[in-house]
């Protein structure tokens, strides 16, 4: 029998509740027929139901003095990771809506894969006065979605213990820590375009388009992120329009957040 694969997640403080947990787990259910265990890392695990695995939020040991918690996400990275080391995951962020079919996320190829942050995004040419710059952000994977094997970099975070300080002076958040350290090791590879788009950009009409038809889900989508605004939490409670944007319908959107 095959080993089930893994599904990760993270949940501190009051930003998401227990039903964000939950709903991404059915979401999962719903999509990934393989053999899988659902992981949540949280501070609090009451009201996150059954099927859920809850462990505690992986330290990271900070050195005296140092209080910057933002970047708690590099702990994914722990060498072990609660008895898991040595598995293969896939990480994903609360504040996202699965689509269609994970398998292929486990399928492809490769020894750490990742969203690029700029398949989010629509193109912005002003970054080419900078061009040093602009490679380096075009290079820059997205977190909500990544896929690696448990203990195999432990040196991003041991990288960062080593010197918090010089680490945040150098990247402006723990993403472009991660890709730049794998991407000079040659290691950093990405999913194919269209697996995770952009709400925003890719599902909602551009301008006086949005007034003409409702948002769809592109062909090939598996995973609806929110980059940006508005925020899941804003469109699922029938905001986030603007004069230059309309949302209109999207009960296909919430079918699949909802999914039993």
């Amino acid at each position: 029998m095959t080993d089930p694969v893994l599904i990760l997640t993270m949940k501190w403080g009051t930003l998401y509740g227990p039903e964000d947990v939950n709903r991404l787990a059915r979401q999962v259910r719903r999509h990934l027929r393989r053999p899988h265990r659902f992981i949540c890392f949280t501070d609090d695990g009451a009201g996150i139901g059954e099927g859920v695995e809850t462990r505690p939020l992986p330290e990271l040991r900070l050195p005296d003095g140092s209080g910057d918690t933002r970047w708690r996400k590099l702990a994914l990275f722990n060498p072990d990771l609660g008895g898991f080391g040595g598995a293969t995951a896939l990480f994903l962020d609360l504040d996202l809506i699965v689509v269609d079919d994970l398998a292929p996320f486990f399928d492809l190829g490769g020894d750490f894969l990742i969203l690029r942050d700029d398949d989010l995004f629509r193109p912005k040419p002003l970054r080419r006065v900078a061009p040093a710059r602009d490679r380096f952000l075009h290079m820059v994977g997205n977190t909500s979605v990544f896929r690696y094997r448990i203990g195999a970099h432990s040196e991003i975070v041991e990288t960062y213990l080593a010197d918090p300080r010089a680490a945040a002076a150098r990247y402006e958040h723990e993403q472009q820590m991660v890709s730049d350290i794998l991407d000079g090791q040659g290691l950093l590879a990405y999913w194919p375009r269209g697996w995770c788009v952009s709400f925003k950009n890719d599902c909602v009409g551009r301008g006086l388009a949005s007034y003409r038809a409702d948002p769809r889900c592109p062909p090939g989508a598996r995973i609806v992120l929110f980059a940006g605004s508005p925020k899941m939490a804003e469109v699922m409670a029938g905001r986030g329009g603007r004069w230059y944007r309309r949302i209109g319908n999207i009960d296909w959107l919430r079918q699949a957040w909802s999914a039993q």
